[in-house]
């Protein structure tokens, strides 16, 4: 079975399809998440998978494989009540791959066996972890697998802590070691539905601290990205914050301005009221502020019901939403560093420095065009997501404009997080979040370069004469 499993994810394929077909590895990535939602889709399809032994229906069964494989956590049935222990097994496979990336999974199936890492084998890992350098792709990946591993175990144990004595120790065991791959993954694929309702997710745990702070370093270190974490590792070896790159000061201040920024909008907006935090104790109001701060970046876990947050606060969640996580991380988004970018990009312009400048460095100019393009095609894709669906959806379902933006910005940022609307969705809504997922996770950018032509003919030969037109 196992040497089955390895040839169905054998990175050997993509490989010789990249040679043989002239495939570049942003391409090659693109197919592979394609291979693998179609390869989860056949399987949640069959009755088998479903308790009530008939097939879910194909648009279903695609939903929630992109759903998995995209670490999104938007669902059009409850994962709890709905799938069997088969079903159940396929989504969380799903998300252990969609999380880990791709290439990740193959590599670590290729290492089991034996099998050597070629030189276009590691250009794909490094397009998977949107790396700089081709130098120590192999060693990275190892080392993310077994963080990976050690991070989610972990996680297990502590979920389990709570679900043991309150299920038993086989429930409790697998509720653990479920909720700790969907939280680290920032998959946001909850069970809690056989114990508190459909599509109940964390709100029975809003005082829980274990469950909220558990869930919450989950998804924070899942979404600070495989090379933070080896970039801080070697920091604290030696001692120095000096020592941490660019790209890791940028990500870890980032994150922790949009957390407290998002934690204290939220409290302020939602302390008096009373069908969200305003009957908690303050501690609750607090943890309940954090959680709901730290959920959008981007897991779809939620301890408060979001249809009775306050306009500003569903606001604020959008914008959270919209930005993500960090790159080559679990999570999605236009990218906290696309969005610092453009930040440092717009603070250096009020002080009228002709570049880019942040922590004493300068950025390329390439870099920020690049940071413009990817908020702009994310923008626009958010846009006509939103403006299809209430095309598709006003005639049959009574959705309002919120409703829609929040599910279309959700299923981008493959965050999981919904005004209990998804499973209203007609069949065209399904296919609109469908693509919005699938485009979220393998990243706006990368998608329009998979798509585009493989090569210019004219590019970098001709330079037209320079001009100016009025801004502002």
């Amino acid at each position: 079975m196992f040497l089955r499993i390895t040839e169905v994810f054998n990175i050997n394929t993509l490989n010789e399809l990249s040679r043989k077909f002239n495939i570049s590895p942003t391409r090659a990535v693109v197919m592979s998440f394609a291979i693998i939602i179609l390869a989860g889709t056949i399987l949640l399809n069959l009755p088998i998978a479903s308790k009530n032994g008939e097939s879910i229906g194909f648009i279903n069964a695609l939903f929630t494989a992109t759903s998995a494989t995209c670490v999104t956590g938007l669902v059009v049935v409850d994962t709890g009540t709905h799938w069997t222990a088969f079903g159940k097994v396929v989504i969380i496979t799903l998300i252990q791959i969609g999380g880990l990336g791709i290439m990740t999974f193959s590599t670590m199936l290729a290492l089991l066996v034996g099998r050597r890492i070629t030189l276009k084998e590691r250009m794909l890992l490094q397009e998977s972890y949107n790396q700089f350098d081709l130098e120590g792709m192999v060693r990275l990946t190892k080392n993310i697998i077994i963080a990976t591993f050690a991070m989610e175990l972990t996680g297990a144990l502590i979920f389990s802590s709570v679900f043991i004595p309150q299920f038993g120790w086989g429930r409790g065991l697998a509720y653990g070691l479920w909720h700790g791959i969907s939280s680290f993954c920032n998959a946001g694929f909850d069970l809690m539905g056989e114990h508190s309702g459909p599509f109940s997710s964390f709100t029975s745990y809003v005082n829980n601290p274990i469950i909220n702070i558990n869930a919450m370093m989950l998804v924070v270190i899942g979404g600070l990205g495989f090379s933070v974490w080896i970039d801080c590792y070697h920091a604290f070896k030696k001692r120095n914050v000096h020592e941490l790159s660019l790209h890791s000061k940028v990500v870890l201040s980032t994150t922790a301005g949009l957390i407290l920024l998002g934690t204290v909008f939220i409290f302020l907006m939602e302390v008096n009221n009373s069908a969200t935090i305003g009957n908690l104790p303050w501690s609750g109001k607090i943890l309940a502020s954090f959680f709901q701060s730290i959920t959008p970046r981007t897991v779809g876990f939620n301890t408060l019901d979001l249809p009775s947050l306050s306009l500003p606060t569903k606001f604020m969640t959008i914008i959270l939403m919209f930005i993500g996580g960090a790159p080559g991380s679990t999570a999605g988004g236009i990218k906290i560093t696309t969005a610092g970018i453009l930040f440092f990009t717009v603070f250096s312009v009020v002080r009228g420095r002709e570049s880019t400048e942040l922590f004493k460095r300068r950025l390329p100019k390439y870099l920020v065009y690049r940071a413009i393009s990817v908020v702009l095609i994310s923008f626009l894709l958010v846009v006509v997501a939103t403006m299809v669906l209430s095309i598709a959806e006003t005639p049959y379902n009574n959705s309002d404009f919120m409703t829609l933006l929040f599910e279309a910005t959700s299923a981008f940022g493959t965050v999981g997080l919904t005004m209990n609307y998804t499973p209203s969705l007609t069949s065209a809504g399904r296919v609109i979040i469908i693509l919005c997922m699938f485009a979220g996770r393998v990243g706006p950018l990368s998608l329009v370069l998979a798509l585009a032509q493989s090569a210019n003919k004219n590019r970098g030969h001709i330079k037209y004469p320079e001009d100016r037109i009025i801004v502002g």
